[in-house]
């Protein structure tokens, strides 16, 4: 186990795993925080992990060190907290190995695909003592810290539904990370947890906690490889409260977040995972447009949660705990469970 020395450290070092697009936008933020460096960029094809680390020198020019033996590098000292960027199906093998060499891990969303595997890593990071957190950007937006004053202070009065959409269309590609059930795909994974994600949060502001629902409605349409191509669904909470969400790789949509009260509703407009702005319109009172644009590219306020967290020596960040990161990937199995889904590696 190697223990990163972190009031020694002058910078965080992170390591990369996984040199995707995704990885693209944290290796970003990294590059423009103060106190951060990407000293590391792992991959299973080691020439795509020299290729992505050529991009990324630092401030003074070094570029990270690249390759695929994951084990040799999480053995160097200096590493401080690890990013993973993977196909989900792979999230697990390397948050585990990371974990086990006693690394601080930020993991993309979802953390894995059921909840069964998210409990075992977090059973091992607190067996290790080491921090984890899923690494949902959405939740640290600027325009999200306004919507949660909103909801806590009760400007929309009681809360009554929430509505969300993430479509786009997809090309087609059985062996696509879209598509492809042995990597874990389909839209629930892929973007339906920024609806599901986002809901939950709702329901955390507005009343303290995100209640269990009472009901659960799905319909959706699989695609020839068996993911879930598009999904249609209802969840219906105590008190007659509702959340209902769209999300769908075969269509188009206005990708927006809506939350209705008994005094008013808020709106973000569109790409609500990555919004900017946000409308809170009460009952006989003229429309507040509120806009807070991304001091980077929305990557940096979890990437500093998670620093902030490690250097406080938490084992989790109170905004997405493990537990909240288990209960989403309950309410995903039951959705998937509706369709009769199952990946191959669930078998």
């Amino acid at each position: 186990m190697t223990t990163p020395d972190l009031a020694a450290a002058e910078d965080f070092h992170w390591a990369l795993i996984g040199p995707g697009r995704i990885a693209g936008r944290f290796a970003e933020a990294v590059g423009r925080l103060p106190g951060m460096r990407l000293s590391h960029v792992l991959g299973r094809d080691a020439q795509r992990a020299r290729d992505f680390a050529a991009r990324w020198p630092d401030a003074q020019g070094r570029l990270p060190q690249a390759g695929s033996d994951l084990a040799a590098a999480l053995a160097d000292p200096s590493i401080h907290g690890v990013y993973v960027a993977t196909p989900h199906a792979q999230h697990g093998e390397a948050v585990r190995v990371a974990l086990a060499a006693g690394k601080a891990v930020l993991c993309e969303k979802p953390l894995v695909p059921n909840r069964a595997q998210g409990e075992a890593l977090v059973a091992l990071a607190r067996e290790r003592g080491a921090f984890l957190m899923e690494a949902v950007w959405t939740r640290f937006l600027p325009i999200y810290e306004t919507v949660g004053q909103w909801l806590r202070e009760g400007a929309i009065g009681e809360l009554r539904a929430v509505q969300s959409s993430f479509c786009f269309p997809a090309t087609y590609d059985p062996a696509g990370r879209l598509f492809n059930p042995a990597l874990a795909g389909g839209a629930l994974l892929d973007i339906g947890i920024y609806n599901l994600s986002v809901s939950r949060w709702v329901l955390q502001q507005a009343l303290g906690h995100c209640p269990e629902y009472e009901q659960l409605q799905v319909s959706g349409l699989l695609a020839p490889t068996g993911v879930d191509q598009r999904l249609n669904v209802g969840l219906q909470l105590p008190g007659g409260l509702s959340v209902q969400f769209l999300c769908a790789l075969d269509a188009c949509a206005d990708n927006a977040l809506r939350i209705y009260g008994s005094a008013g509703y808020i709106e973000l407009p569109q790409r609500f995972w990555q919004a900017t702005e946000a409308r809170l319109q009460r009952r006989d009172e003229p429309e507040q447009r509120v806009q807070r644009p991304l001091a980077i590219n929305g990557f940096e306020g979890e990437i500093l949660e998670a620093v902030r967290c490690v250097r406080a020596g938490l084992l989790e960040s109170p905004q997405i705990s493990h537990a909240e990161s288990l209960a989403t990937l309950a309410w995903m199995d039951a959705i998937r469970a509706r369709l009769g889904l199952r990946y191959p590696f669930e078998a």
